[in-house]
């Protein structure tokens, strides 16, 4: 017993009036595992309710994170107090250091008040599809300084979280699952426009991505230079894929416009030649005399 007394007691460190014994390290590792161990019954609690409940994934996912780093906070001052700490005594010695730091790291600490606001306001949740410079994004996890997404090309893509919140972002998923696209295509003069609207509505109807049938619609949207302009308009709930769709329809719409005789121009531009008039022939006759 002596001998567990003077192992939880022996010196690991000394510096003046400050030591670390064996005692404080164990307490520390204590806290982490009870830490641990709280944030794994939170975690699971929390997303056994989503469940039940049909909660929203995101939204369970930013209060875990939110609580996750309250926890942590707690965990870390508690450890710094066991081991002799005292974290007013280290923020009122080295305020001026303090001060630099946040100079150097005022751009760091910016994506972290970033990543509360974005955890706490739940605008942005995991799950979402971002449009982030001109990319689309499926956003996999928002942690507190940066944020982790997936584009269309299935490259992960690291984000600072100041960039979706200072910037213009559209989140396509954000009111609903589905969004409206739509796909242009021009004709040429002297098509049966009515065919024409009949042709995009139906290669629209027949893809099994497009949802709401209903309210599939064929436009003729302008008088162009060479061509009649349509455009269809059509929901889909397959965002992140929208190109492969898009692409399926027009496969579609080619196909039926060659099945009825209907063509797609491309620019074409005529060139109409002047007669020479009598006095510019003149003109030339005499500078070869000449």
């Amino acid at each position: 017993m002596s001998t567990f007394k003077e192992f939880l007691e022996f010196q690991l460190l000394s510096v003046g009036e400050y030591s670390i014994k064996t005692y404080d390290i164990l307490v520390a590792l204590l806290i982490v595992g009870v830490t641990r161990v709280i944030l794994w019954g939170i975690k699971k609690a929390l997303f056994r309710q989503q469940k039940s409940k049909k909660l929203d994934e995101g939204n369970t996912y930013a209060i875990y994170q939110i609580i996750k780093y309250v926890v942590w906070i707690i965990a870390i001052v508690l450890m710094l107090d066991t081991i002799g700490i005292k974290i007013t005594v280290i923020l009122a010695g080295s305020a001026a250091l303090l001060v630099g730091i946040g100079l150097g790291l005022q751009q760091t600490f910016n994506d972290v008040i970033s990543g509360i606001i974005l955890l706490s306001e739940r605008s942005i949740k995991v799950g979402d599809l971002l449009e982030v410079d001109g990319d689309i994004v499926k956003i996999q996890n928002i942690g507190l300084r940066t944020s982790t997404g997936l584009n269309r090309d299935e490259i992960s893509i690291i984000i600072p979280n100041s960039l979706i919140t200072t910037s213009k972002v559209i989140n396509w998923s954000h009111q609903s699952k589905k969004a409206r696209f739509r796909i242009d295509v021009g004709v040429a003069y002297g098509s049966d426009v009515d065919k024409v609207i009949k042709i995009l509505e139906e290669s629209a109807n027949e893809h099994p991505e497009v949802t709401d049938t209903s309210l599939i619609e064929a436009r003729l949207m302008d008088f162009g230079n060479s061509s009649l302009d349509f455009s269809v308009l059509f929901y889909s709930k397959n965002i992140f894929r929208i190109h492969k769709v898009k692409s399926d329809i027009r496969r579609t719409i080619n196909k039926k416009f060659n099945e009825n005789g209907i063509t797609i121009p491309f620019p074409q531009m005529d060139v109409h030649m002047k007669p020479e008039s009598a006095a510019q022939e003149g003109v030339k006759k005499s500078r070869r005399k000449n």
